[in-house]
Order: C-alpha cells, then structure tokens, then sequence
C-alpha cells in the first residue's frame, strides 16, 4: 500500500484534515443543516481512510489505537443509550426531546449572545448527531483498519 506516489503522499494529509473538518462540521450543524451524524460521521471516516489507503496502515498520520478505538466507540454508544433513559425518566418515552438545558446551566449572557431560546434550541438533537457521528466514524474505520490489518497479516505470512 505504501508504494504511492510522492505526490499523493504530499497532498493525502491536507485533504484528510478538510475531510475531517468538513464532517465535524456536518455533525455540528445537523440540526438546523441537511446532514447529521451520518453523514458528517462518513465524512471523518472517509479522510482517515483516504489517509490510511495513501501511507499504509502502520505509516499513517492519523493512525489510530485499539484503546482509542473501542474509548470512542463506546461514549457514542453510552452518550446516545443516556440521552435516550434521560428522556424516558422526564417525557415518559425513549428520546424524549426534554431541551438542551436541563439542569439550567447556560449562563444568561450566552443566551442572549446566541438568542438561545429562539434559534439554536434544538433540544437533543445536536448532542444524538454527535453520538451518532462517534459510532459512524469508528465503525467505518475500524472495518477498513480491519481489512488493512488483516492484508499486512496475510502479506507477512506468506
């Protein structure tokens, strides 16, 4: 895999950031944007991949470690599980979009700065987008670090 060109090498790494950047965007503007968690998830996947496709799976920059892996993997899982129980225990139903300030926590300032109850109350959904995006990017790259793996296992084996 690491037998590319030297041009590739150069510009894989700038576009694998603006890939990246573009889906955490994605995910941050989800709720008022066409988009969401998904997409702006198969957006990050698509630069590590692009990145890991480009320099090999162990020469990669953005390489990233089992421990990393399963960490991420499970704060998606477990954010999206809690906001799910939050609302059943307050509105009676799994997901129950009960607001994004729940303990009153925003300070008043930063509520009129952003006119907070008016534009960007969007409830929990922002914060499912983020969640979602979690377990979308680390289920595609963890399936194509699989088969990366699994080609260099064979490759030495042989």
């Amino acid at each position: 895999m690491s037998e590319n060109s030297m041009i590739l090498k150069i510009i894989a790494f700038p576009i694998s950031i603006i890939l990246i950047c573009s889906g955490i965007m994605t995910i941050l503007g989800g709720h008022i944007t066409p988009g969401g968690g998904f997409q702006g998830g198969a957006m990050i996947a698509s630069g590590i991949i692009f990145s890991i496709l480009i320099y090999g799976l162990g020469n990669s920059p953005l390489e990233l470690s089992h421990t990393y892996i399963e960490v991420l993997e499970s704060v998606g899982a477990l954010g999206f599980i809690i906001f799910g129980l939050i609302g059943l225990g307050l509105g009676g139903f799994f997901l129950y979009n009960f607001g994004t300030d729940l303990l009153n926590v925003v300070p008043q300032n930063i509520q009129t700065i952003f006119h907070y109850p008016d534009v960007t109350n969007a409830g929990i959904i922002p914060y499912l987008n983020i969640f979602v995006g979690l377990k979308v990017f680390v289920g595609l790259s963890s399936i194509v670090i699989a088969f990366a793996g699994f080609k260099k296992f064979t490759e030495e084996s042989e």
